[in-house]
């Protein structure tokens, strides 16, 4: 190290990130010294580089203007600093459209002055997306199972299908690229278009949790009996057991009211208890 000259110093965001695919991740860090400028050199490695699709990297200045990207030849770049002796940047990571899931990119970015040098690390690996697609009223279950149907076709872009109970007109998809998503769904005739934006695991995990057979059934309602001996009685609710997910009726039309003990699925709500 030179006399009187403190070497390059990196601070602020880095590490890995996910990120799905056609998407941007993006690191905002600074860069300090004690030297008037330093040169920057970057190694960029992608695992499985000779199949894989190629990320694009860029590093830019707090004004928005590429100082380097890796599409261009040179194999680095200087940065001058002023005033306060730190620069202000930003590295950003294009995932492909075409990346597979747990594709990644490393990117080491290497400062060096007269004082020193110092070096910072970079990650982004490729994950599934989850898009909301509208469907036809009441057509969900249809449009779910084409989408099911077509997911062993060509690239296996669809990874699962959700349509939950209870959710009209909408459909929950995952998978990779959601541009083949989109092409997926062309001529399917209930299926309507995506909703802007993606969602998350967060919020529709609540959706994939197992909902009880007795939940919206409440003492007193009237109910018909889908299956089993009483299969199309009507009968009212007397007891409700959420533990085994059963309930107690009495058979409506009964000479002698009989209690019988269904499961929650066996019965279908048909008058609420007012």
């Amino acid at each position: 190290m030179s006399d009187g000259i403190s070497g390059p110093v990196f601070s602020g965001d880095s590490g890995q990130k996910e990120v799905h695919a056609g998407c941007t991740a993006a690191w905002d860090f600074q860069l300090s010294s004690g030297a008037p400028k330093a040169s920057l050199s970057f190694e960029v490695d992608t695992p499985d580089h000779e199949n894989a699709p190629e990320w694009s990297v860029s590093l830019l200045d707090s004004t928005g203007s590429v100082i380097w990207e890796n599409y261009r030849s040179k194999p680095g770049a200087d940065v001058v600093f002023s005033g306060s002796k730190e620069k202000i940047l930003r590295l950003e990571v294009i995932c492909p459209k075409g990346a597979r899931y747990g594709d990644s990119v490393t990117v080491k970015l290497a400062a060096k002055t007269d004082g020193g040098g110092a070096s910072a690390v970079f990650g982004a690996v490729a994950r599934q997306s989850i898009v909301i697609l509208k469907t036809q009223m009441d057509q969900e279950k249809s449009v779910a199972m084409s989408l099911i149907a077509k997911a062993s076709q060509g690239e296996k872009d669809i990874y699962a299908v959700l349509s939950p109970i209870g959710m009209r007109g909408y459909v929950f998809v995952e998978g990779m690229n959601t541009d083949r998503l989109h092409e997926k769904t062309r001529d399917i005739k209930k299926a309507r278009a995506f909703i802007s934006g993606e969602t998350s695991m967060a919020e529709i995990g609540h959706y994939m949790m197992p909902v009880s057979a007795v939940v919206g059934i409440e003492e007193g309602d009237i109910v018909e009996l889908v299956n089993g001996p009483f299969k199309g009685e009507r009968a009212r609710v007397t007891n409700i057991d959420s533990g085994k997910e059963e309930i107690t009726v009495e058979l409506v039309e009964a000479m002698v009211p009989i209690p019988v003990t269904v499961k929650g699925d066996s019965v279908r709500v048909i008058e609420k208890e007012m």
